[in-house]
């Protein structure tokens, strides 16, 4: 049985999923712009991605990362002031 993770988001997503949504959101092309190996850009399939991407830590973290940051724009402006890539209000520094 598995442990429940409240604070990991990419908990019980399979990787699948993940590329879906992904591939949904941006489309082959961008995606492959954006994260720039061979299976997304060069004859692009899911199962293909997916063998790679089972096979390749490196890989798999971008793939997921990028998945956290459109999850991160997706919840709004107010998630973006907390996770220090934009400016708070009233700050002096």
């Amino acid at each position: 049985m598995t442990t429940p993770q409240p604070n990991n988001p990419l908990h019980g997503l399979t990787l699948e999923r993940i590329l879906t949504e992904l591939v949904t959101r941006f489309g082959w092309a961008a995606l492959g712009r954006r994260i720039d190996i061979r299976c997304f850009n060069h004859e692009p399939s899911l199962g293909s991605s997916l063998k790679f991407l089972r096979r390749t830590p490196w890989a798999r973290e971008q793939v997921e990362a990028l998945y956290l940051d459109t999850l991160r724009a997706a919840s709004g402006p107010a998630a973006a002031a907390t996770d220090g890539k934009a400016p708070r209000r009233g700050s002096n520094t």
